[in-house]
């Protein structure tokens, strides 16, 4: 290989005489809305500066590794030349990522001659600089012959360098730019997936509604769809799917589930018909790998009854009138899997609600990490439920997807659908969710002397609950979240002749062996605690809590006559 070194007779380093050409073409990159067309430019102003014969500007192609021409000066037009990685002296130049003078060809081993070779110019010297920023290696300007027969110099491969260090740094910024430009428009598109999906979804239902639904995104748009639809004669038609993977690919195809299922529900003879329908349609048009977990049933209000059928999904769960829950495990295999697979219909079963309240979700649930850092699981579901049981439907999911640790913890998309049997509906059971901060807690008071009253209980009774109460959410907002963010469950509930009162919070675990009352002669407003919540309710106990909720206080009081 022939010496870079640049001998004693070359003329002296002369750099200092091209800053002119450097400030020149720093400026133009950076004023530049197009680099690579300045590049093109300034390589015919480097090879003009050096007086070269040719010159050529190559790029690593990120598909192959290889080196691609963008650009070229010269008699011979070699762009759109491909070289394998490593070739020639320009593959030395980018893979050792410093520059290459080879003052005779011939004498240089890594000469690749297949330019030569197939356009018949004469290859004599090379200078080379690679271009790089820091060790992003992004490909190399090559020169070619000194005009006059003479030798390239040390002065320029100094030039070269400088200017391809500066031709570096301004391809490495505009692909920046370029990279989050591309970023905010697929950020927006994304938005706009987004919205068009949430629109996709079925509205707030009203209160006295038997069905509501609730979906939680685990990114911008989801896979997982719920779909509420009335019926003749007072029924309604219900679904719940997820659609496998994440992403754009699984929120079209939930896309087209949910449209399939508003588009056939009216015209198919029952839920596994319907399902066996939809699973023909995927069939057709299907994304290959992909496939849909579903259930679909039909609700009859006045008998309480729904008629369900499961292909592939979680098993729903029915809670009962009095607590409890039962799962329904009869499913089939998830839609779009293979053709005739459900051919014949899914089977359905029904199932009598008697006063209860039936539950669909889709695994994002039960995989969600909880406000204390584990998963939900099958066990934090149930609890969840049974927690908030006492809150309006609507209400009631809203406060079992807020109990999760924020959207970041979801693993996947989220979705919960109930179905109530309203008949003979409410018991006076009273419970909400509060901000736990002071000003909310006038509220509080007069919402549970409101409810205590109209579950039975007199003036005095009612005056005792209130001052429990009060002083557990001071508790709460002081000691549980320490005055920061957080929010409370209020519930009030009648069992037989007892008043039952739940506080549930969302802080971390309070150590219930801690817990002591203070000594009555450290007396000073809220700051009683225990001792005075059990001077005036009949039981005070810290229970254990379900999972997603940090503490959980019961209170009992005996109701006196009314």
């Amino acid at each position: 290989m022939q010496s870079d070194q640049t001998p004693s007779g070359d003329a002296p380093d002369d750099t200092a005489s091209h800053l002119d050409l450097i400030v020149e073409m720093t400026a133009a990159f950076g004023q530049s809305h197009d680099v690579r067309a300045t590049l093109r430019l300034g390589l015919e102003r480097i090879a003009e500066r050096v007086g070269s014969e040719a010159a050529s500007l190559f790029l690593i192609d990120p598909a192959t590794g290889g080196l691609l021409c963008h650009a070229c000066v010269g008699a011979v037009d070699i762009s759109g030349l491909r070289l394998a990685p490593g070739t020639g002296i320009i593959g030395r130049a980018v893979d050792s990522n410093t520059a290459q003078l080879v003052r005779d060809t011939k004498g240089d081993s890594d000469f690749a001659g297949v330019v030569d070779d197939a356009t018949g110019f004469a290859t004599r010297s090379i200078l080379c600089a690679p271009l790089a920023v820091r060790t992003e290696k992004l490909g190399a300007i090559e020169l070619i012959n000194k005009k006059g027969g003479g030798a390239f110099t040390r002065a320029d491969s100094r030039l070269l360098q400088a200017l391809a260090s500066s031709s570096a740094l301004a391809l490495y910024n505009a692909r920046l730019v370029a990279a989050m430009a591309e970023q905010g428009a697929l950020a927006r598109e994304l938005t706009l997936a987004s919205e068009i999906q949430r629109a996709m979804l079925p509205g707030p239902q009203p209160a006295d509604s038997p069905v509501h639904g609730i979906n939680l995104a685990a990114r911008g748009v989801s896979g997982d769809f719920y779909e509420i639809m009335p019926l003749a004669g007072g029924r309604v038609a219900f679904a719940i799917g997820d659609v496998s993977g994440k992403g754009m690919n699984a929120s079209l195809l939930m896309a087209k589930t949910a449209s399939l299922f508003r588009c056939l529900a009216k015209r198919e003879d029952g839920p596994g018909r319907l399902l066996e329908a939809i699973d023909s349609e995927l069939h057709e048009t299907g994304l290959a790998g992909m496939f849909v977990t579903m259930v679909a049933g039909i609700f009859d209000p006045a008998a309480g009854r729904v008629v369900l059928a499961n292909a592939g999904h979680e098993p729903p769960l029915v809670r009962s009138a009095k607590g409890g829950f039962r799962a329904i495990e009869d499913g089939s295999p998830p839609l779009g899997i293979a053709p005739d697979l459900l051919a014949g219909g899914v089977p359905e079963c029904v199932v009598d609600l008697d006063g209860g309240a039936l539950y669909l979700f889709t695994d994002g649930l039960t995989e969600a990490r909880a406000a204390n850092g584990g998963m939900l699981g099958n066990d934090g579901v149930r609890g969840l439920l049974d927690a908030f049981a006492g809150m309006p439907a609507a209400d009631r999911l809203d406060a079992v997807v807020r109990s999760l640790d924020g959207v970041g913890s979801l693993r996947d998309d989220a979705t919960l659908l109930v179905v109530e049997d309203r008949r003979g509906a409410a018991d006076g059971t009273f419970e909400r969710r509060y901000p736990a901060r002071p000003e909310t807690l006038a509220d509080i008071r007069a919402s549970v002397s409101r409810a205590a009253r109209e579950l039975g209980c007199d003036d005095a009774t009612a005056s005792d609950v209130v001052l429990a109460v009060d002083e557990a959410c001071q508790n709460v907002i002081r000691h549980a979240y320490k005055g920061g963010e957080g929010d409370v469950v209020v519930h009030v509930g009648r069992e037989d002749d007892l008043l039952v009162i739940r506080l549930m919070d969302f802080a971390p675990p309070s150590d219930v062996a801690k817990i002591r009352p203070r000594r009555l002669d450290d007396v000073r407003p809220g700051g009683l605690g225990t001792h005075l919540m059990r001077s005036v309710m009949d039981r005070v106990d810290f229970l254990p809590p379900p999972a997603g909720i940090g503490n959980l206080l019961q209170m009992v009081k005996r109701m006196g006559e009314p």
